[in-house]
């Protein structure tokens, strides 16, 4: 488990014992006989909170979905295949996107709504640094990131 994907679990965790909201996120281990459709699952008793996170760090100022994203044997597109899941779950979705500006530079991360995702997608259009803060910023704080609200 990467460090940006251990800080998205434990930063939704820390969100619902804060302001005491029944929930609670898990890793989807990736499984040889399994699809893993997105990286973490959110469940609640309230449905506000059923969600579906995918997440990608990256060392750039721009998310492109030909080098960031990956389509599956069959050639589906991943986020065509997130969006599929989400219409069939009735969850709702995010890209938790860190943005790692090297040694010494603080990093940035947001939760984008997958909407948001699929529109730049369909756009054929990455998503910079800029388009990113249009979303749920990650704050920082000495435990890791830090949701304010969602």
């Amino acid at each position: 488990m990467s460090d940006f994907e251990r800080e998205i679990v434990c930063c939704l965790n820390r969100f619902f014992k804060t302001h005491h909201i029944p929930g609670f996120a898990c890793r989807l281990k990736p499984n040889k006989t399994m699809i893993q459709h997105v990286d973490v699952l959110v469940d609640s008793p309230d449905p506000a909170y059923n969600l579906s996170i995918e997440y990608k760090s990256i060392i750039d100022r721009k998310l492109y979905f030909t080098q960031h994203f990956r389509a599956d044997r069959n050639n589906v597109h991943q986020v065509d295949a997130i969006a599929d899941f989400l219409d069939q779950s009735g969850r709702i979705g995010y890209l938790a996107l860190e943005f790692r500006q090297g040694p010494g530079k603080t990093s940035e991360a947001f939760l984008i709504p997958w909407e948001t995702v699929v529109g730049h997608f369909r756009a054929n259009k990455g998503i910079t640094i800029e388009d990113a803060r249009a979303g749920v910023a990650l704050s920082r704080s000495k435990d890791g990131y830090v949701l304010e609200n969602l």
